[in-house]
């Protein structure tokens, strides 16, 4: 018996992108390979989602670690074009747990996107948060930390590389827009953006 997913099932179509503007580096898996990212805000998802997107396309593997008390909606990701059956989602017990996982995942050598749910109480030690540094950079690979914070917030360490704060708000013709700015940089001069203007599926978003 063959195996249903999300993307089988009539009604869930890709969101499209009606325009988009970036001023400075693309938030693509060109531009982050090797580096430790964290992305805060109200649309923390829908980049992430871009960002699996493409990875995906490129036939690459995907994690995503995140708590047995939070979980991401499967539709929203499918509505961005994510495969979910190609999806590797780790459960663990609780927030502290989140970081170690992805250790783990990233010393395995597996995965060129490593996505790491750590919600509002985000902490990782300083010695976890270098080896993770050093793996994505070992690998080429993207580790991609999820935080809940206000804006303007510290990222979660000096070894982070990149800390945008993703934005998203609606128009009244049902069109959205996401926008992600870099609040740190290390590689690039701070404050740049990147922005897109979508229609997504009735009934998601």
């Amino acid at each position: 018996m063959g195996k249903t997913v999300l993307a089988d099932i009539p009604g869930l179509v890709v969101a499209t992108a009606l325009e988009g503007k970036t001023e400075g580096p693309a938030w693509s898996f060109q531009a982050l390979a090797g580096r430790l990212v964290e992305a805060s805000g109200t649309a923390t998802l829908t980049c992430t989602a871009r960002l699996v997107h493409e990875v995906q396309t490129n036939r690459e593997p995907v994690s995503w670690v995140t708590t047995e008390a939070s979980s991401f909606f499967p539709p929203d990701l499918v509505s961005h074009g994510v495969d979910l059956s190609a999806l590797v989602v780790v459960r663990v017990p609780n927030g502290k747990s989140v970081p170690r996982a992805g250790d783990i995942l990233m010393r395995s050598g597996a995965f060129s996107l490593v996505v790491l749910d750590l919600g509002a109480e985000a902490e990782i030690a300083m010695p976890l948060l270098s080896r993770l540094s050093w793996l994505a950079q070992r690998h080429a690979a993207v580790v991609l930390c999820l935080t809940e914070k206000p804006s303007g917030s510290l990222s979660l360490g000096s070894l982070v590389s990149l800390h945008g704060e993703a934005r998203r708000t609606a128009a009244e013709d049902g069109s959205f827009r996401w926008e992600l700015k870099a609040a740190k940089d290390k590689r690039q001069r701070p404050a740049w953006r990147t922005w897109e203007t979508c229609h997504g599926p009735v009934g998601v978003h």
